[in-house]
């Protein structure tokens, strides 16, 4: 498995939709878990790393 390069910033579709019905997180942290924004209703949460890169469907990277 390769390490998906994340940083504060990107956007990611999630396989998964949180509860609310959103699908797109903001990452705000990354490091051994990753801490992500939910887009719809701005709920916050800490995820580890390799269980939140499998659920990654699609990533959209910041512009620099």
């Amino acid at each position: 498995m390769q390490i998906i390069p994340l940083r504060a910033g990107d956007r990611v579709k999630l396989k998964k939709p949180h509860p609310c019905g959103g699908a797109f997180f903001s990452v705000l942290r990354v490091g051994a878990e990753v801490r992500v924004k939910c887009e719809t209703c701005n709920r916050d949460m800490t995820v580890d790393r390799i269980k939140f890169e499998k659920a990654i469907r699609e990533h959209i990277k910041a512009e620099s």
